[in-house]
C-alpha cells in the first residue's frame, strides 16, 4: 500500500483530504454536463486530493480550458490503463467530480495538477469526445444511514488499525501515512482516504468506488487489507524462521518456566491442582497396597507430562478412571429372606418354581456369605418377565441394580476394553457398569445372552467366560485398566429366550431355570394385578374412569395374542386405554366398563383365531405340538395320496430333522404295512405329499416324529383321527416313541387350541410331576412306548 506525500511549494500548502465537512460535499452541485479527464493506474475518491500527471495533449487542453472557468472537471478511470488514446468503451462508468486546485509545472517539463475529488457521479452518455470528452451525468449520493452505529464506527477502527499495521510492517510506506491515518478524525473522509491511497489494482479500487453504502465501501476495503496484512505477516514470519533460534524443547521449556511462575503469582497452577486433587482422592479410596502403588506411580507419571500434549489428557483421563471404579466398596446385603419372597411376589404372579429356585440360591450365599456360586440364567420365551427378575432379586437384596443388554455383541473389545494407548480407549462395558453402580457387588443383569455373536473383533463369548466362572472373576483382567479387578461378590444373572445358540463352555457355567410362559387364568391375574394399574396410571386415567372385566381381559388374552408371555397383551392394555383416553379428552361419550363391543371397537377383528382345534373330517390331517421361541404353538400336519411310483414329497419350509422323521415314518409303515392293514402294493403305485402349514415359517425339530407316522397311515388306511388329540414324539426306525422338550409350553398350547388329550412319551411322564396341577386340568394324557400304540388309539375303525 502506497500513501501519496503531501505536495507543498513556496505560497500553498495543499491538504491530502478536502478542507471542508461531510456535509458540504454531500451538498456539492455540479452542472449536468462536464469534461471528462481519464485517469490512468488511479482512482480518485471524493474528498481525497491527489496530484496527477498529465501528458496527453486532450488533457493538457481539458486541463488549461477548465482551470480558467469553473475549475470542475469529471474524473474516470481507464479500465485499461496501457490504452494512450481512450475511446468511451474503456472507461469505467462511474466517476468523480474533481476541482483543479493548482497545476505545476515540473523542471522536466512536464505538467502535475492537483485535484480534489468532490462526489460520485455517473456517465449517462457522451456528447463529445473533441477536443476532449463531453458527457451528461447525474450526480450520485453517498448512503450513509448508519454512520452513528456501534458496526460502522467497528468498521472504521479496523480500517485504521489495519492501515496502521501496515504503514509499520511495509518500508515502502512513509512515516507520514500513518501519521495522515491517525489524525483524520471524519469517517467518510477516512475511508476514501485509505480507499484511495491502498495499493490495490484499479479494478478494486474501482469497485470500491462503485459501492454506494459507505458501510458495505469500508467492509469491502478491510476485506482487501487483511489480505495485505497477512501476505506482509507471512513475509515477516520467513525471514525471522531463517535467523537462528532457541533449541525448541529449550524454549518450551522456559515458556512452561514464565506460565508457573505467573500461575503461582496468581494464586497456584491448575495442573498441579488436577493432580494433588487426584492424590487427595486416593487418600479416602479402600483399595489394596498394590493398587494404590501402581495408582501413585501413574499420577506421578501424570506429572512429568508436558499438560499442552496429547498424552497428558490421555493419561488424566485413564487416572481419573482408576480413581472412579468401586475397588472395594461394597452395599450392605438384607438377606431377609421372608422380605425377598414378599418382593417376589409382589412383583410377579406364578413362577412358583422360578421364585422358589431364586430363593433357595439367596439361602445358599446367605449362609455361606460366599458368591463363589453358579451363575443363574432365566431362560425362556418373551415377555415372561426375565430381566424384571432380575429387578426384583436386587430390590429384595437391597443392591444396585445393573442391566446390560448383549444383543447384538460382536466385538470382545466391548467385554474387555481397549488398549489405553489406542485414541479413544475406554473400559469394557462390564467395568463401565460397575464404575456407574459406585458399587462392586450389584446384582448384573446379561440380557439377552443368547444374541451375542462374533466375528473379525473376536469372541465376546469367549471373553464372558472369565466373568461368569466364580472361580476365575476375582482377577478379571480390562485391557483398559491393565490391573486384576475382583468381580467375585457381583451377583450376575443372565437371561435368554433360548439355549441353543449359547456356546456350550459358556453354558457350563451357568445354573439354568426355566422360566415357563403362563396360562389364560395366569395372564388374567398379571393383568388385572400389574398391566391394567400401571398402563392406566401412564395414560393419566384414575382407576374408576375404567374398568376391564374379567371375560374382557380372558377375550384379549385369547383373540388378540399369541405368545408365551404378557408383552403383547400390555400393548393391547395400552391402546385400549389411549382409545378411551382419547375419548375422555374430547368429551365424548363411552362405557366405563369395557363390552366386548368396545373390544372389537378399539382392537378390530379378532387376530388370533386358527391356532384352534379344526376338527377330524378328513383322513390324513393330524395336530401336532411344537415349541418355539415364543412359546407352545400347535401344528396341523396334512397328508394326500396320489397316483405315483412311491415318491415323498415334503412342503412347509421343513428343517432337516422334520424331512427325516417323514422319512422314517414312511419307511417304517413300509416295513410294518401288514401290522396295520396296508396292503404293500399302496407303496409302488401311490405318492405321498407332507405339508406342514404354516408354509412361510420355518419349522425343525424331531417331536413332530409320530405325528407324521399318524399323517400317512390315516391316508393309507382311510380311517379318521380320534377328535380333540394333539401328539407329540420323536420316532426310531424300530418304531420307539422317544421323548422330547418342552412339555410345559406344549402343553399351554393345547389347552388354548382347545385340545382335549395329548398323547407323549412313556418318558416324558416325569415332567408333568413338575407342572402345576393348574396347567393340567382339563386335559386327559395317553403316555406311550410305541408307534403301534399310538395309531391302534388314534386311527377310529371308521
Amino acid at each position: 500500500m502506497i500513501f501519496s506525500g503531501i505536495t507543498e511549494d513556496e505560497n500553498e500548502l495543499i491538504p491530502i483530504i478536502a478542507d471542508g465537512d461531510e456535509q458540504e460535499l454531500k451538498n456539492f452541485q455540479a452542472p449536468d454536463i462536464l469534461p471528462i479527464l481519464p485517469l490512468r493506474n488511479t482512482v480518485l475518491f471524493p474528498g481525497v486530493v491527489i496530484p496527477i500527471t498529465v501528458g496527453r495533449q486532450k488533457s493538457l487542453k481539458l486541463i488549461q480550458e477548465v482551470f480558467r472557468s469553473d475549475k470542475l472537471l469529471g474524473t474516470v478511470t481507464q479500465i485499461d490503463g496501457a490504452i494512450d488514446d481512450p475511446h468511451q468503451k474503456d472507461l469505467y462508468k462511474i466517476g468523480t467530480v474533481a476541482q483543479i486546485l493548482k497545476i505545476l509545472e515540473m523542471p522536466d517539463g512536464s505538467t502535475s495538477v492537483i485535484i480534489q475529488g468532490k462526489r460520485r457521479f455517473e456517465v449517462v452518455e457522451y456528447l463529445e469526445e473533441f477536443p476532449y470528452f463531453k458527457a451528461k451525468v447525474n450526480l450520485l449520493e453517498e448512503i450513509t444511514s448508519d454512520a452513528d452505529t456501534v458496526e460502522f464506527n467497528a468498521i472504521v477502527g479496523s480500517l485504521k488499525d489495519l492501515s496502521i499495521k501496515i504503514a509499520q510492517y511495509s518500508s515502502n510506506v512513509p512515516p507520514e501515512a500513518s501519521f495522515a491515518v491517525k489524525n483524520i478524525e471524519n469517517s467518510t473522509f477516512l475511508i476514501n482516504f485509505i480507499c484511495s491511497n491502498t495499493d490495490l489494482k484499479v479494478d478494486e479500487k474501482q469497485s470500491l468506488l462503485e459501492l454506494a453504502d459507505l458501510r458495505e465501501r469500508g467492509i469491502q476495503a478491510i476485506s482487501y487489507l487483511v489480505k495485505e496484512v497477512q501476505m506482509l505477516e507471512l513475509k515477516r514470519d520467513i525471514q525471522t524462521k531463517v535467523k537462528l533460534e532457541l533449541d525448541q524443547q529449550q524454549r518450551e521449556y522456559l515458556l512452561n518456566q514464565q506460565i508457573k511462575t505467573i500461575q503461582n503469582e496468581l494464586g497456584g497452577n491448575p495442573i498441579e491442582q488436577e493432580i494433588n486433587d487426584l492424590k487427595e482422592a486416593a487418600k479416602d479410596k479402600n483399595w489394596g497396597e498394590e493398587v494404590a502403588a501402581f495408582f501413585e506411580k501413574e499420577v506421578n507419571k501424570l506429572s512429568r507430562l508436558n499438560p499442552a500434549a496429547g498424552e497428558y489428557s490421555v493419561q488424566f483421563t485413564y487416572c481419573q478412571t482408576l480413581l472412579d471404579l468401586p475397588w472395594n466398596e461394597y452395599t450392605e446385603d438384607n438377606f431377609d429372606l421372608r422380605n425377598a419372597e414378599k418382593v417376589l411376589d409382589e412383583e410377579h404372579y406364578g413362577l412358583e418354581k422360578v421364585k422358589e429356585r431364586i430363593l433357595e440360591h439367596l439361602a445358599v450365599l446367605k449362609l455361606k456369605n460366599d458368591m463363589k456360586a453358579p451363575i443363574l440364567c432365566l431362560y425362556g420365551p418373551p415377555g415372561v418377565g426375565k430381566t424384571s427378575l432380575g429387578k426384583s432379586i436386587a430390590r429384595a437384596l437391597g443392591r444396585k441394580y445393573i442391566r446390560m443388554s448383549l444383543g447384538g455383541l460382536h466385538d470382545e473389545s466391548e467385554i474387555r476394553g481397549h488398549r489405553k494407548t489406542y485414541i479413544g480407549a475406554m473400559p469394557g462395558r462390564i467395568l463401565q457398569n460397575i464404575k456407574k453402580a459406585k458399587s462392586s457387588n450389584p446384582v448384573f443383569i446379561l440380557d439377552e445372552l443368547d444374541k451375542v455373536s462374533s466375528d473379525f473383533h473376536g469372541d465376546p463369548a469367549s471373553a464372558l467366560l472369565e466373568v461368569l466362572d466364580p472361580e476365575q472373576n476375582s482377577e478379571f483382567h480390562d485391557n483398559y485398566v491393565e490391573m486384576e479387578y475382583d468381580l467375585s461378590k457381583v451377583m450376575f444373572v443372565a437371561t435368554a429366550n433360548t439355549l441353543g445358540t449359547i456356546a456350550p463352555p459358556l453354558r457350563d457355567r451357568l445354573e439354568l431355570i426355566d422360566v415357563n410362559g403362563y396360562i389364560l387364568e395366569e395372564k388374567v391375574e398379571i393383568a388385572n394385578r400389574h398391566l391394567i394399574p400401571k398402563q392406566l396410571e401412564n395414560h393419566g386415567l384414575k382407576v374408576d374412569q375404567l374398568i376391564f372385566p374379567r371375560k374382557i381381559v380372558e377375550l384379549i388374552v385369547d383373540k388378540y395374542t399369541r405368545e408365551s408371555g404378557v408383552r403383547e397383551l400390555n400393548k393391547k392394555i395400552a391402546k385400549v386405554i389411549r382409545r378411551v383416553a382419547r375419548k375422555i379428552a374430547f368429551e365424548d361419550s363411552y362405557n366405563a366398563e369395557l363390552t366386548e363391543t368396545d373390544i372389537h371397537e378399539y382392537l378390530g377383528v379378532y387376530e388370533y383365531s386358527h391356532e384352534i382345534y379344526q376338527g377330524n373330517e378328513f383322513p390324513g390331517v393330524v395336530t401336532g405340538l411344537a415349541w418355539t421361541a415364543m412359546g407352545g404353538e400347535i401344528l396341523f400336519i396334512e397328508a394326500s395320496q396320489s397316483k405315483g411310483k412311491g415318491g415323498l414329497t415334503l412342503t412347509g419350509n421343513l428343517g432337516e430333522v422334520m424331512k427325516e422323521s417323514a422319512m422314517l415314518a414312511l419307511e417304517y409303515l413300509k416295513s410294518h404295512s401288514d401290522e396295520f392293514g396296508i396292503d404293500s402294493a399302496v407303496f409302488e403305485n401311490y405318492n405321498w405329499h407332507i405339508h406342514v402349514p404354516e408354509g412361510a415359517i420355518p419349522k425343525d425339530g424331531p417331536s413332530a416324529g409320530i405325528t407324521m407316522v399318524t399323517a400317512l397311515a390315516s391316508i393309507m388306511t382311510k380311517r379318521k383321527v380320534r377328535k380333540n388329540i394333539a401328539m407329540t414324539g420323536e420316532i426310531t426306525l424300530r418304531g420307539k416313541v422317544m421323548p422330547v422338550g418342552g412339555i410345559k409350553e406344549k402343553i399351554l398350547a393345547a389347552k388354548r387350541a382347545g385340545i382335549k388329550e395329548i398323547i407323549l412319551s412313556k418318558d416324558n411322564r416325569r415332567h408333568l410331576e413338575e407342572i402345576k396341577d393348574v396347567y393340567l386340568e382339563g386335559l386327559k394324557f395317553r403316555f406311550v412306548s410305541t408307534i403301534s400304540e399310538v395309531l391302534d388309539y388314534v386311527l377310529l375303525k371308521k
